[in-house]
């Protein structure tokens, strides 16, 4: 049992730092379970690797609660209807993955969750990286903040999340990928891609808990400790994860992580070729 929260709160740690940074978790998470693989049944681990993420979420809600909080006392009026308006783009910005992720999910796993295609994304959208981040160099952003955000954006924005389905892909990758091109900040598109996460990754974790149950399994005494250790690890790692990002886009380039997944990816694609 003990080996077991040791394992769970490794988990935690890789899922709170891989989720915010557009290094992609899922790739992480694979990986891992190929160097520290849990005693757990495929069905558990398969529900296990999504709904780890609510502990993430949840640093979201806690960093960010008085921003997205439309009911704060402290707010006057207009700053009341412009909370309203921010969720509303959130909202806008979620329904392509709602969709899709509903009619697509399953084929998704079925065919596309291995370590070939993850190793393939990450690359594919390291280079991404390096091509957005030198097309970006000299351009000012046309949007600076999430107030200045339309709803045409927001809902492109949501396109681009679509993107994250392929399993490697990161979704914060993608959003702020999708953020920079369409003329966002690094800073107004990282934090509209953490706004997106907590909907987004509630319904995912929502869906795949779902499914868990209808299929008639069931999560042993183990198993619930090994699962509410590493959300509470990754809630705690996520508050430090979020806090360091976004004092790290305000200088820096995302160009670092293009190489990092560069470098993941064909880590990924070597543990696959001489471990399986």
């Amino acid at each position: 049992m003990l080996l077991t929260i040791i394992k769970a709160i490794v988990y935690g740690v890789v899922e709170g730092i891989t989720e915010w940074l557009p290094i992609s978790s899922t790739g992480h998470l694979i990986l891992l379970e190929q160097l520290l693989p849990l005693s757990n049944s495929e069905d558990f681990m398969e529900m296990f690797d999504v709904v780890i993420q609510l502990g993430a979420i949840l640093a979201v809600i806690v960093l960010f609660f008085h921003r997205l909080n439309p009911f704060s006392p402290r707010k006057n009026r207009q700053q009341k209807q412009d909370t309203w308006s921010l969720w509303f783009k959130v909202i806008v910005a979620v329904l392509p993955s709602v969709v899709l992720g509903l009619l697509l999910d399953d084929w998704m796993d079925e065919h596309l969750y291995n370590s070939v295609v993850v190793a393939l994304m990450l690359v594919l959208y390291g280079v991404a990286f390096l091509l957005v981040e030198r097309y970006n160099q000299g351009r000012k952003p046309r949007i600076t903040s999430t107030g200045q955000l339309t709803y045409t954006t927001a809902l492109l924005v949501g396109c681009f999340q679509v993107l994250a389905m392929v399993p490697g892909t990161s979704r914060s990758g993608a959003t702020i990928l999708g953020a920079i091109l369409l003329g966002m900040s690094r800073t107004a598109g990282a934090e509209f891609s953490f706004f997106l996460a907590s909907p987004t990754m509630v319904g995912a974790s929502a869906l795949k808990g779902l499914k868990f149950i209808l299929s008639g399994s069931s999560m042993t005494g183990q198993e619930w400790v090994c699962l509410l250790v590493a959300c509470v690890v990754a809630f705690v790692v996520s508050m430090v994860a979020i806090r360091k990002l976004m004092d790290y886009v305000k200088r820096h380039s995302f160009a670092i992580f293009g190489l990092y997944r560069i470098a993941l990816g064909i880590l990924v694609l070597l543990v696959w070729l001489f471990v399986r």
